[in-house]
């Protein structure tokens, strides 16, 4: 056992201080949450379109019928909700009563206070807590509270916890089981980076977890109620300072990415072995998320396509103006887009080279593609089901009217579509492959020599040793 390390009292019962990391879209379900509860930590069912099961045990493809993006956002919800209710009660047979079973939702997901009172509906005294991030969840603390289940926001700040501390979660104290930093340079998937801090700079977590203590102190949160430790979290001999450190209070940690390569994780056996080869640097933290979040994900084909989007990218005026001060030729119709003389000749060489469209941004730009690109983007923004509260890529908004008011974002993609693919076995080179920035350490870590992936208990008990 590990210096130190001792189990916390969490609900109801002892567990360890191992939090396993809600990673969406199927990239977490019962198998894997279930074996880590069943191995004495606190496992966690993904909320986020999660699967559900027909009375053969198969999984339900999430096909969409209706005709308008209303109705289709509709039946998304129900997919969403049966597909968490599904997890859930799975999940909590495999614990077998031991550790302890959260449920981790989007709050910037399409109809999310809507599918998280459905689960915990149907779901009652089987969960132990909602961690929720991805925005700032105002009404979580309203909601968790009325169905009396524990309720730890995801931040990144402690400026971030201030404020819902002092709109909404003071008033529901009692149900506080803990705060989630994660910090928005190390941790996989949406990341909580603020407009005034560089994504190119990473700050040492310490001290913001210490100020994030500080706040929690202000507003009368003893210390006995834990920060956990999301993002870039490994091994536990690494965090030994932070154990029974009077300064940060209560420390748990969470674990994102190791549990990714397990015989339970149900991701796919290609994106198992993609993570053994990875590098350093090989995890990007990137702005093309219709969320309008940064996000960390594995900078392949998918991401390096994006990438190269956004760099066949030239701005246009409607009329002369200034240095737009020549016709652009090449990708457009009609005459009214004047562009500098480096961006034309960019233009048409990106159009001599295959990329003979182009589409407009919200930021009055223009950006080539090829017809391929031009139609795939198209189907996919057509085909939009709500599944976020806005949406970059599609114009989505879960308003009255049902839109952001803005052009759709052709550099963006459709991350409901990736996602669903890379889950269920498409090919992971040509899709969005979310991992935490240690990912690469699987290719070094002894443990994994010659290939081993170990079983969920094995990797605990691995943890719980201090590597």
């Amino acid at each position: 056992m590990f210096k130190g390390l001792k189990p916390i009292l969490y609900g109801g019962r002892e567990v360890w201080p191992l939090v396993e990391g809600g990673k969406g879209v199927s990239a977490t379900n019962h198998a894997s949450s279930g074996a880590w509860a069943a191995a004495g930590g606190i496992g966690t069912v993904s909320a986020v379109n999660a699967d559900s099961y027909d009375p053969e045990g198969r999984i339900v493809p999430q096909v969409y019928h209706a005709l308008t993006r209303r109705e289709r956002h509709e039946e998304l919800i129900r997919y969403a909700i049966d597909g968490a209710v599904a997890q859930v009660h799975r999940a909590y047979e495999i614990a077998g009563g031991k550790g302890a079973i959260n449920i981790n939702v989007l709050w910037e997901m399409g109809g999310a206070q809507r599918v998280l009172q459905g689960v915990l509906e149907r779901t009652k005294g089987l969960v132990a807590g909602v961690t929720c991030g991805a925005g700032m969840p105002y009404k979580l603390s309203e909601i968790a509270a009325s169905y009396g289940v524990n309720y730890l926001p995801i931040i990144s700040s402690g400026r971030a916890f201030r404020a819902l501390w002092k709109r909404a979660y003071s008033k529901a104290a009692e149900w506080l089981a803990a705060v989630v930093y994660e910090d928005p340079w190390l941790a996989g998937g949406h990341n909580g980076l603020s407009n005034a801090e560089d994504p190119l700079k990473p700050q040492d977590p310490y001290p913001r977890v210490k100020e994030l203590r500080e706040v929690m102190r202000e507003g009368g949160i003893p210390d006995s109620v834990p920060i956990v430790m999301a993002g870039g979290v490994w091994n536990l001999k690494e965090w030994e300072h932070w154990i029974d450190n009077p300064e940060l209070g209560q420390v748990v940690f969470q674990f994102g990415t190791r549990p990714l390569l397990t015989q339970e994780s149900p991701i796919p056996e290609d994106w198992k072995r993609r993570l053994m080869t990875l590098e350093e640097g090989d995890v990007l933290l990137h702005r093309f998320s219709p969320t309008g979040f940064y996000s960390s994900a594995v900078r392949n084909p998918f991401l390096r396509n994006l990438e190269a989007r956004s760099h066949r990218q030239i701005a246009f005026t409607k009329s002369e103006l200034g240095d737009h001060c020549f016709q652009l030729d090449v990708g457009v119709t009609g005459k009214n887009f004047w562009v500098t003389r480096g961006d034309l000749l960019h233009a048409r060489q990106w159009f001599a080279e295959g990329y003979t469209e182009t589409l407009k941004t919200p930021d009055e730009t223009l950006i080539f593609v090829t017809a391929d690109e031009k139609a795939q983007i198209r189907k996919d923004q057509a085909d939009c089901m709500g599944c976020l509260s806005q949406c970059a890529f599609s114009s989505w908004a879960d308003n009255e009217k049902n839109t952001t008011g803005r052009l759709a974002d052709p550099r963006s993609f459709c991350i409901q579509k990736t996602l669903q693919d890379i889950a269920h076995g498409g090919p992971v080179e040509h899709n969005l492959m979310f991992a935490g920035h240690a990912a690469f350490r699987f290719r070094k870590d002894p443990f994994y020599s010659n290939g081993f992936v170990p079983t969920v208990k094995q990797l605990v008990d691995r943890i719980l040793t201090g590597d």
